[in-house]
């Protein structure tokens, strides 16, 4: 039985791609042995995140890692965020040892952090498809609004980042077709990209309400995932006879909770574990995401996929992938006029089939099975 040992840095929210990677740790270990490295910048003290930021290193991450690949010593190596307890300065040593190493890469922004000037990366657009951030007027890439410094230190390691990803002794793993056709776009080599999508772990989920009329967002509440203007539409719709359901945490959520206090029929219910959310969404009539991103594979549609839940989404990006050709709830990216009429939709009945469709499509396309034979197929290649 294969070793594989799984490198993942957390977020600090909660978010599709620390649920994504919980679950293919769960369910890899039924096939390989599999230990995990999990890092979290809550847990850094001073001193270290000063070094890693000087250096883009961390001794002590680099440590911990070289520790692991002597004691559990593994076959492979399957990393997923460094940012930024992590660092990047684990790649050389990965590399250095000549360990078989694969980057699973979740989303686009390092194609951001890795300009120092805004014009090379947001282009034509007021919110950037790749990160969200808003454009400006400076010239200055500002990644973090809030600190020059700390964008500094990301552009740095973004650099660094995507020298990594070019790196032909890596193998990268992308989620969907989009991305990898984006990555060649950008110059990388094909035959060193596989495409593999995240699969879900099988927990059995029991509907409790055929009645419930909620709408359920699920994820980071945040500019760039579009929620300001999913409760705007939300309320623009008069779906009077619809809740609004957000889950999670986020920059925005306070502020949105207390300028929106006053409709009864939105509902903010913080951070919840990923089973309560799946519970929730199995027990809606539908989700919806405004996401302004690309996104890699969002959770929450594919989640609610599986539980054969209806989902409105913008049609951008790579995100078509995870749906049938013929479904009638995908909006025009940035339309919300568009998004208001597909919230309509869900007063009639004739939607459930799309929940039954996208049920149907999923289990065809990700399950567990078919992502692990495709998953086995890099690995040996």
């Amino acid at each position: 039985m294969k070793k594989i040992l799984v490198v993942h840095n957390r977020y600090k929210f909660l978010g599709g791609e620390d649920i994504a990677v919980d679950n293919e740790i769960e369910i890899l270990s039924k096939y390989f042995e599999v230990k995990a490295l999990i890092f979290d910048n809550k847990k850094t003290n001073i001193f270290s995140i000063i070094i890693t930021f000087l250096f883009n290193r961390n001794p002590q991450s680099i440590k911990l890692l070289k520790k692991q690949l002597q004691t559990f010593k593994p076959d492979l190596v399957y990393i997923h965020n460094t940012w930024f307890t992590a660092s990047v300065g684990i790649f050389k040593l990965l590399s250095k040892n000549g360990i078989k190493t694969f980057i699973k890469v979740h989303n686009f922004r390092y194609d951001c952090t890795r300009n120092y000037l805004t014009s090379k990366y947001c282009i034509g657009t007021e919110t950037c498809s790749k990160c969200g951030n808003t454009k400006n007027s400076s010239i200055f890439n500002k990644y973090f609004s809030e600190s020059l410094i700390k964008s500094i230190f990301v552009i740095r390691y973004g650099k660094k980042y995507f020298k990594v990803l070019k790196n032909p002794n890596f193998t990268v793993l992308v989620l969907t077709n989009f991305h990898k056709n984006y990555l060649k776009n950008l110059g990388f080599i094909g035959n060193n990209i596989h495409v593999l999508p995240n699969s879900f772990s099988s927990e059995i989920i029991n509907k409790k309400n055929n009645e419930n009329n909620d709408l359920v967002y699920a994820g980071r509440i945040s500019k760039e995932k579009g929620v300001e203007e999913l409760v705007k539409a939300f309320i623009n719709s008069q779906a009077s006879n619809l809740n609004l359901v957000l889950i999670g945490d986020g920059p925005l959520k306070q502020n949105l909770e207390n300028t929106y206090s006053r409709h009864t029929n939105i509902k903010f219910l913080g951070q919840k574990s990923n089973f309560e959310t799946k519970e929730i969404i199995a027990n809606s009539k539908a989700v919806v995401t405004a996401t302004k991103l690309f996104e890699g594979q969002p959770t929450l549609l594919c989640e609610a996929s599986f539980l054969g839940v209806p989902s409105i989404f913008p049609n951008f990006g790579g995100i078509h992938e995870f749906f049938p050709e013929n479904t009638d709830l995908s909006f025009k990216q940035f339309d919300y006029l568009d998004l208001e009429e597909k919230i309509k939709l869900l007063n009639n009945s004739s939607f459930q089939k799309e929940g039954i469709n996208n049920k149907n499509f999923v289990t065809d396309h990700f399950s567990e099975k078919i992502i692990v034979k495709k998953f086995m197929d890099v690995v040996n290649d």
